[in-house]
């Protein structure tokens, strides 16, 4: 039979006639998705046409209006029918005769109904008391009667959204909040409410809502086919139930997965998240969209006034190379070139997520068409870009998905695919495979003053449940993967097998502590082995809390947490034989050498730049390479004040300091005097390095006096007024008697920032201790700087005095 023929059927058998057109019509496998919602919506508009016919005769001023879902004709098998009676007031005993004729054949048959009976004049009243009634009445659609009044009403309710929109939106959005506060996330829920929950149907409508009103626009690209997806999903709930549902219950998905025709309930899951996923982030960028407009019209009339009638120009504040501020988003600075740029999209996520900023869709979307592959293994700024990334915090997420929804994730990571939108069928876990991953760098840059390689305990966060993607023992898949990724990423060998053991045991440490007994040396044995470091045990125990945290709940609790201290005591007893090199110990090179000789000779500062460059990825090598970074040797006549002055300088430059040494060095026989070597690494944070001239000058009048560092350091800090942006953890400096039999060891982490050397440099300076060397590294967003220190007479530190040393740098530092 034809879907002209089931119309016909409705309308010559009444109701009995109508139900059962529906029911073949529901039936048909043929027909579904939304060919068979619009076919559906066509039948009932037959049939309800038919009863207000028959019931109107002679009555004028009066029609038959759909609204919300079937509105927009799309009926689900157990929708609800939202009408409208309207009608101009003329004659209300007969209008209410006609809803009777209208609404109780609805009721006979068991169809839920959602009705109403008003003026044009009721409606426009009430929805303007009633958001809700507004945004069903945006959708309204003409059934029967008096089209004219139906038009009316349309048109006078879409001026009212549209000049109320600056009122309506925000209510519109504190509505959502709401609702996503009570329903939880779609993506990531395992029964979740495909209408309620975030990502889903009521916030595709909102999405629609805020386009009619003239004043922002959801990002249109497969969103039509994200709400598809749902509806269909929610259709095939309803025949699998016989119910009007929302909810994805967990014993009937395998069911609604057979519906559709997919292979199996994770599948259907999968489908629901990344559906969901783009709505959310469609929603994300519409009211940051919203927000925006509404700003601008609020400041705009004083601005106008203030420029004479001029039109403002947008604030533009520099973030990294290529990337600025704008209104309140992370855009592309206009001379960026991202398809010469390969590292612009790390670069730009590190900048956005460090500054709490949200990336803008129109940056991202530039970079996801045009930049170029990364080479492989990746350039070091590219690692440390995503080190940054991973070590923001909170707003890691936001602009992490910002990437992923373009696409660019998995081109950064292509084993990410595998992971994406995956569901986890345990109560534990309360995200997706992707998200928890997220969750557990979010959670391990908390840890990051705890151990002394952020970057792996990072990059392994990210990576540890990677394997979850493949058949097997997920730990056992992930480790392979982990190898491939870090090699790639750019690590050398030993780091990567680092990474590859945390991945391997990431389970190791908690599995272990409740279920094996502690006080078999057996036990404690084999995880030594497995570990292998004390390095590797201090990053597998962060990396151990941190997924716990990331999990759930449930995973991690003070019990736990205790018996995983207890095992790793131990264990580090048991690896403790590993003593680390003294650090003076490397022989100089010919270069430094040379240098401390001159410097001896000259008794002033003596530096060498070297530049290093290379070609953007995929171009051949050019006359005019672009400089990333530049080696700094400096020899300095022994002296007091020299990390300081040097670290001051190098502030003051706008210079990065990436990795840094300082140590004394033994001149040759025959050489009298004592100087100090300083190797850096460091990159211009914008523009091009400074000349070695310059910053001699510089370093001669700091080393003099003549030159006030801590004055021109703070009122360029008084000129950039502070962002807000992820709050780091505290800094950390603690004391390690056992690092050294020459010297003590005080050790320092803290977030990077402008200046930091100079401040311990300055700090150390006034606490009256000698430096015999200092090792520098920054990782990431995380500096982690050792300092072999000792008394006047050059032996190592009293415990107690050590101690104090290190208390007042950490105030300091935390002041």
């Amino acid at each position: 039979m034809t879907g002209t023929d089931v119309q016909k059927e409705a309308e010559d058998s009444g109701p009995s006639g109508y139900a059962a057109a529906r029911l073949r019509l529901l039936n048909e496998e043929a027909r579904s998705g939304p060919p068979r919602r619009a076919a559906l919506a066509e039948l009932t508009d037959d049939w309800l046409t038919g009863l207000f016919t028959a019931g109107s005769e002679g009555l004028r001023g009066v029609s038959l209006v759909a609204v919300g879902g079937y509105g927009r004709g799309e009926l689900s098998p157990r929708s609800d029918l939202d009408l409208l009676l309207l009608h101009d007031g003329s004659d209300p005993k007969a209008v209410a005769a006609l809803a009777d004729r209208l609404w109780y054949p609805v009721w006979d048959l068991g169809l839920a109904l959602d009705h109403s009976v008003r003026t044009p004049a009721e409606a426009r009243k009430t929805s303007g008391e009633d958001l809700k009634v507004q945004l069903g009445l945006l959708d309204a659609r003409h059934l029967a009667g008096d089209l004219g009044l139906t038009a009316g009403l349309r048109t006078a309710v879409l001026a009212d959204w549209r000049n109320q929109a600056p009122k309506r939106l925000p209510e519109l959005q504190e509505l959502c909040a709401e609702r996503a506060e009570r329903q939880g996330e779609l993506q990531y829920l395992l029964e979740p409410d495909l209408k309620e929950a975030r990502g889903g149907l009521r916030d595709a409508t909102a999405l629609r809502a805020v386009a009619a009103s003239w004043l922002a626009d959801a990002p249109r690209e497969g969103l039509a086919d994200a709400r598809r997806r749902l509806l269909d999903v929610r259709d095939a709930l309803h025949l699998a139930t016989g119910r009007a549902t929302d909810r994805l219950a967990l014993q009937e998905q395998d069911q609604v997965a057979a519906e559709l025709g997919l292979l199996d309930a994770d599948t259907l899951l999968r489908q629901v998240y990344e559906a969901a996923r783009l709505i959310s982030y469609a929603s994300d960028v519409t009211w940051r969209e919203v927000g925006r407009v509404l700003r601008s019209r609020a400041v705009r009339p004083r601005l106008r006034a203030m420029l004479g009638g001029g039109k403002p120009t947008a604030e533009r504040s520099p973030l990294a190379e290529g990337v600025v501020e704008q209104d309140g988003e992370v855009v592309l600075a206009r001379a960026a070139r991202p398809e010469r740029d390969p590292v612009l999209p790390l670069r730009a996520a590190a900048a956005a997520a460090q500054a709490g900023l949200p990336l803008s869709l129109h940056a991202v979307r530039r970079m996801a068409a045009t930049v170029r592959p990364l080479p492989t293994p990746w350039p070091a700024e590219a690692r440390e870009q995503l080190v940054t990334l991973l070590g923001s915090g909170r707003p890691t997420i936001e602009v992490w998905e910002a990437l992923e929804a373009e696409g660019l994730i998995t081109r950064l990571l292509p084993d990410w695919e595998r992971v994406r939108c995956r569901p986890q069928r345990n109560a534990v876990h309360i995200w997706t495979v992707d998200r928890h991953l997220i969750e557990t760098a979010v959670r391990a840059s908390e840890f990051t003053r705890r151990v002394s390689r952020p970057d792996l305990l990072l990059v392994a966060a990210l990576l540890h449940d990677i394997g979850k993607g493949w058949p097997g023992d997920h730990s056992v898949a992930g480790e392979i993967i982990a190898k491939d990724v870090a090699a790639r990423v750019g690590f050398d060998r030993h780091d990567v097998t680092v990474v590859a053991t945390l991945v391997r045991h990431h389970l190791l440490l908690v599995e272990t502590a409740t279920r094996r007994d502690l006080e078999d040396p057996a036990t404690v044995r084999s995880v030594a082995e497995a570990v292998g470091s004390q390095g590797t045990l201090e990053l597998l125990h962060a990396l151990t809390e941190a997924d716990a945290l990331a999990t759930g709940p449930a995973a991690w609790s003070s019990w736990r947490g205790s018996l995983v201290a207890d095992l790793v005591e131990r264990v580090s007893a048991v690896l403790a034989g590993d003593v680390p090199a003294d650090p003076e110990d490397a022989a100089p090179t010919a270069e430094q050498e040379r240098l401390a000789i001159e410097a001896v000779a000259t008794g002033s500062p003596v530096l060498s730049l070297r530049a290093q460059t290379e070609p953007p990825a995929g171009q051949e090598p050019s006359g005019d390479p672009e400089p990333l970074g530049v080696e700094l040797l400096i020899a300095v006549p022994d002296q007091p004040g020299v990390l300081p002055a040097v670290a001051g300088v190098l502030a003051m430059h706008r210079l990065t300091v990436r990795t840094a040494e300082l140590r004394s060095l033994t001149l040759p026989d025959g050489v009298d005097g004592t100087v100090l070597l300083l190797d850096w690494r460091v990159a211009a944070e914008y523009g091009s390095l400074p000349q070695a001239a310059r910053l001699r000058a510089d370093l001669v009048r700091a080393l003099d006096g003549s030159l006030d560092i801590a004055g021109r350091l703070a009122e360029r800090d008084a000129a950039y007024p502070r962002r807000r942006g992820v709050v780091a953890p505290p800094p950390r400096v603690s004391v390690h008697p056992a690092a050294s039999r020459l010297a003590t060891v005080i050790e320092v982490r803290s977030q990077d920032a402008p200046g930091l050397l100079f401040r311990i440099g300055r700090a150390l300076e006034d606490a009256s201790v000698q430096m015999r060397s200092a090792h520098v590294s920054t990782l990431g967003a995380n500096a982690v700087d050792a300092f072999y220190v000792t008394g006047p007479e050059g032996a190592p530190l009293p415990g107690d005095e050590a101690e104090s040393v290190a208390r007042k740098l950490e105030e300091t530092l935390r002041g």
